[in-house]
């Protein structure tokens, strides 16, 4: 028996649970509050796509002569579809890996629809390895089921998402309302069999659902309606990603039929609080919650207490999920989506919010990014190596909104210090500060991707995003983490208020560019959304764009709108996909760019060398007083020679640094040598005293002449291009 029930409703990832309830239980341990989560997405998955529910699936009568000629065959294949499930299911899950020389025979698995796409696999994948190869037709395999489902089945299912059409743009509950006074899905009969399971076992006081997508909203309603007709007792409250954004507006009492408490942001201090409701209180506090009060729904958010900070929240708790049973998957030939659906992360956060806070289109007057609170590199390793431990995993998603810089150097050398092996990534600004140095750090602590918003890649409009970026400073800074072997993948969009068509053609050319350069490896174009709590949604008219006003009963956050300019944006929507898919895949740079529309468009104005132009500038030889220097160099042989050369004679030191990959050679004057090692032994990577390079150089100078000759010289300049010393 637990006090607490937390619960993510179908769907979200396959391969890895999504964080927040993880988050709530790490946070409740802190207080000694009784709980128990569980991710019923991935128990529904496991339940359907096995040979069991596949059986089940099957036994669903259809018309074969009314159905498409892809649901005859799979129909007619489906003996040897519950053959293989099992299976395939387990080789996703890295239990079954010698099942790849199997699946990638081609003569393993039953083929449908999905697997027309083999002909472009070479093209899209190149020689991937076997493994990655047979997750791809696995995948197909599991889609091919997926699209039989969504025929004969269930409409609404989708791996990652359930009826998300129903939570998108829902400024009425009566859609959603009538779906759920109607009959239960195929879906929903397996998802509350084990809700059933859950609620027997765990016996809860309160059952909190974490919604984070309109994808888990309609099974997080039918859950609760279930709670409520089975076990009336029990209250139910939601919270997560979609309320905070959503629900902010809601008036429609039917809602609170469902759930009693629906709670806002931060939820540490909200459940915290309702916990304590729950123990007959009179006066209960309440801290960001919406409930039903006289009828009424009403906001309470009568606490004095403040939310907690970031360092005493806890390590998220990932136990009770079926973390052996996650499953990995590889789609589409998308190296940043690969690295999200294929693998287990352990999620944390960097600092709560954002330290930017300032671009138009983005929520940034929500809580979750306009509070910015970082917390220390220590506690934040702290917290990685108690997950090590208790997940087995030395994967970390850090899934801040944008990381800080500073803080991402204190927590590589803070990774380096304790000699951690982990491998990590997280989202960026594409900021000066990302130096070559910096990047390099990142990446031998264990970073091996970054995601930023390079959004619309026009100066212009760069600057009305409020973005703090030009294109010019996103080539370096992609540039430098290319060069440190760390992957970029670029979030961009077009159809950005105001935006004209020649803008959006200038902007396909920077991302031509940036692809044909090879300093950006992965992208995704989504078109703008107006969101209601971003700075263009609370001021539309300032940025050109009428907004269609709806009145709101239960969702609100998209905004519909008109943009005064009159462009038809969605006619771009093919042409910069299926350009950026040729780009990622390195071909096609040559064509001109508007071979990709089916429609006139303006050629561009940008010069076709602007980005290499950029990439030319080089600040390697200017002072900065301020930097922080970073000695890598652990195994160095000094040996002393001399040098003759004609009638000339001279003592030197041959420094060798044996590095993990290669060897670096350095030839120095003796007592420049001997200095420098006696500065390496003092302030190694271990010693967390910083060393800026203002004292480096007063250290120069206590003993020797003019440091800039000796700083700038060709032996250090080796060092410092090798990684054997960083100056950030």
């Amino acid at each position: 028996m637990k006090d607490l029930l937390l619960i993510t409703p179908p769907f979200t990832q396959l391969n890895t649970p999504y964080p927040a309830t993880a988050y709530i239980k790490g946070f409740l341990n802190t207080k000694g509050v009784s709980c128990y989560q569980a991710d019923l997405g991935i128990e529904v998955i496991l339940s359907l796509f096995s040979k069991n529910g596949l059986a089940d699936i099957f036994d669903v009568p259809i018309a074969l002569h009314e159905v498409s000629d892809n649901s005859q065959r799979i129909f007619t294949l489906k003996d040897e579809y519950l053959k293989t499930i099992d299976q395939v299911i387990l080789f996703l899950q890295g239990k079954n890996p010698t099942l790849a020389r199997q699946v990638c025979s081609m003569n393993f698995l039953p083929e449908a629809s999905r697997f027309n796409q083999l002909d472009d696999m070479e093209f899209a994948f190149g020689n991937m390895g076997l493994q990655d190869k047979a997750k791809h037709l696995a995948t197909l395999y599991l889609e091919d089921i997926s699209d039989y489902i969504v025929e004969n089945i269930d409409a609404d299912f989708g791996f990652s998402r359930y009826a998300e059409r129903l939570g998108k743009s829902a400024y009425s509950f009566d859609e959603l309302y009538a779906k759920l006074n109607g009959n239960t899905t195929f879906i929903d009969e397996i998802t509350l069999q084990i809700l059933k399971d859950k609620m027997d076992t765990v016996q809860p006081k309160l059952v909190c659902f974490s919604v984070p997508f309109p994808g888990n909203l309609y099974s997080a309603f039918r859950c609760a309606q279930w709670i409520k007709e089975y076990f009336p007792h029990v209250k139910t409250a939601m919270g997560g990603g979609f309320p905070n954004t959503e629900l902010r507006e809601i008036k429609d009492t039917r809602v609170f039929g469902f759930f009693d408490f629906i709670t806002l942001d931060d939820g540490e201090l909200p459940l915290e609080l309702l916990h304590q409701s729950l123990q007959g209180q009179e006066n209960p506090e309440f801290k960001r919650t919406f409930l039903i009060e006289n009828g009424q729904v009403t906001y309470k958010n009568n606490s004095p207490r403040h939310d907690y900070r970031q360092a005493d929240i806890g390590t998220p708790d990932y136990s009770d999920l079926l973390l052996d049973r996650y499953v990995s998957v590889i789609e589409i030939a998308n190296p940043m989506h690969s690295l999200w659906s294929d693998g287990r992360w352990n999620k944390l956060t960097m600092a709560h919010g954002c330290y930017w806070g300032k671009c138009t289109f983005c929520d940034i007057s929500l809580d979750y990014i306009k509070i910015y609170e970082p917390i220390s590199a220590k506690i934040l390793v702290d917290r990685m190596e108690e997950l090590i431990l208790t997940t087995g995993e030395t994967g970390f998603h850090f899934v801040d909104e944008a990381a800080p810089p500073a803080l991402m150097r204190e927590v590589a050398l803070e990774i380096l210090r304790r000699n951690l092996v982990v491998t990590w990534w997280t989202n960026i600004r594409f900021e000066k500060s990302f130096t070559r140095d910096l990047c390099f750090l990142l990446k031998i602590s264990g970073c091996v991707a970054v995601s930023g918003g390079l959004e619309v890649a026009g100066d212009r409009l760069l600057k009305l995003i409020d973005k703090g970026v030009s294109v010019a400073q996103v080539a370096d800074v992609t540039r430098n983490f290319t060069e440190a072997g760390i992957m970029v993948h670029a979030y961009l969009m077009y159809g950005y208020p105001t935006q004209t068509v020649q803008e959006t053609v200038d902007s396909l050319e920077m991302v031509r560019q940036l692809f044909e350069m090879g300093i950006v490896q992965s992208g995704f174009w989504h078109q703008f959304a107006m969101t209601a709590h971003s700075p263009v949604g609370l001021n539309p008219e300032a940025f050109g764009v009428i907004p269609v006003r709806q009145d709101i009963q239960f969702a609100h956050n998209d905004v519909d709108f008109k943009d005064r300019t009159g462009i038809d944006h969605n006619r771009f929507s093919f042409g910069l996909k299926k350009s950026l898919f040729n780009y990622m895949h390195g071909i096609n740079f040559e064509l001109p760019l508007q071979d990709w529309f089916d429609f006139k468009i303006p050629p561009t104005t940008i010069h076709p060398d602007y980005i290499h132009d950029c990439l030319l500038e080089n600040d390697d030889f200017k002072f900065r007083p301020n930097s922080k220097i970073i000695f890598l160099a652990k195994n160095v042989i000094a040996e002393n020679r001399v040098k003759i050369k004609k009638k000339y004679s001279g003592a030197y030191t041959l420094l060798t640094f044996h590095l993990k990959t290669n060897i670096v050679k350095a030839e120095m004057e003796q007592d420049h040598a001997e200095w420098l090692m006696g500065i390496l032994k003092e302030h190694t990577v271990e010693n967390p005293k910083k060393l800026m390079l203002q004292q480096l150089k007063t250290y120069f100078e206590e003993q020797f002449e003019n440091f800039e000759l000796f700083w700038f010289s060709k032996p250090m300049q080796q060092l410092k291009e090798n990684g054997v010393i960083l100056c950030l």
